[in-house]
């Protein structure tokens, strides 16, 4: 009775400590500065255009006289935002297809294979992450208009010419990223579907896919996300009013509406709700497969 009583404990903690209060806090207020802006460009999206200045934050409730629709319905009426939106998907979609299928057949290469040449491809690799997109659009540009794909007013040329830089851009980091979680796949069972008679096709597309699922749906949302938000090189190949994409409309609206901020903020809010509802959808998969690919890899 003298032992069990001797290890019960004497006493209760407490339940937050000092140190993870200040972190909550810290959290918390960090949070609230990074969700508050963009909740004010909602707010003020159904506000009417004067009343902005003088009163940008309280909320116009549907029963006031500053409540209004007419900044969305200007914006639609100005823009041909179902032509952007099409274009953008098509970019960002496509985009991501061949990244995560080129990024993961590479990462797969560099992880099982040893052959001449791989720690020098794996440089390069990393050393292409160094270089910004504005040191490469000039070469970029010469040799696709080289190849009849930009400025030539044709739609689907000057995407395509959008589509492969942004393919490469994409593919380093998301190569790195794969290497990571392949490398802590066990290649036990690599081996013994190779004894089954499985090809390396098979086994990759079997077994490392399902096996390294979050770090695919990782590299498959950044790719998107970077593709759909990327302005640079839209700005520099698509030049016609029929190949605007979604962030160039948003631009050309932000030019042309001055100081009719209503309108701004309506059209900033068709822009990003998209992509937000996504981001939000899928978070879960983003945080699993980069801190599954940072312990295991």
């Amino acid at each position: 009775m003298s032992k069990l009583t001797s290890r019960m404990p004497t006493g209760r903690k407490g339940r937050f400590s000092v140190s993870q209060i200040f972190t909550y806090l810290v959290l918390i207020i960090w949070g609230i500065t990074t969700v508050y802006p963009f909740l004010w460009v909602i707010i003020n999206s159904f506000r009417q255009k004067g009343e902005i200045r003088s009163d940008s934050f309280s909320i116009p409730w549907p029963w006031t006289d500053s409540f209004t629709l007419d900044n969305y319905q200007t914006a639609g009426e100005r823009s041909d935002f179902v032509n952007a939106y099409v274009n953008s998907l098509v970019i960002s979609l496509t985009v991501t297809f061949f990244v995560v299928l080129l990024a993961g057949l590479a990462a797969y290469g560099l992880v099982r294979y040893e052959f001449k040449g791989k720690k020098i491809i794996y440089g390069l690799v990393i050393a292409s992450m160094m270089f910004p997109v504005f040191s490469t659009i000039i070469p970029v540009f010469r040799m696709e208009a080289a190849w009849g794909i930009a400025s030539t007013g044709n739609r689907w040329a000057s995407v395509l010419s959008v589509i492969l830089p942004q393919i490469a851009g994409n593919l380093s980091f998301s190569i790195i990223v794969l290497m990571g979680f392949i490398r802590s796949v066990p290649i036990e069972l690599e081996e013994s579907a190779y004894l089954d008679g499985c090809s390396i096709f098979k086994i990759y597309f079997k077994i490392i896919i399902p096996v390294a699922k979050p770090s695919f749906a990782t590299v498959a949302i950044f790719s998107f996300l970077w593709s759909y938000n990327d302005l640079f090189t839209q700005m520099f190949l698509l030049r016609y009013p029929h190949e605007k994409t979604i962030t160039l409309l948003l631009n050309e609206i932000n030019s042309q509406a001055g100081v009719n901020y209503g309108l701004m903020a309506a059209s900033v809010v068709l822009v990003v709700m998209p992509v937000l509802i996504v981001y939000i959808l899928l978070q879960k998969n983003i945080i699993k497969g980069l801190t599954v690919g940072a312990i295991k890899g």
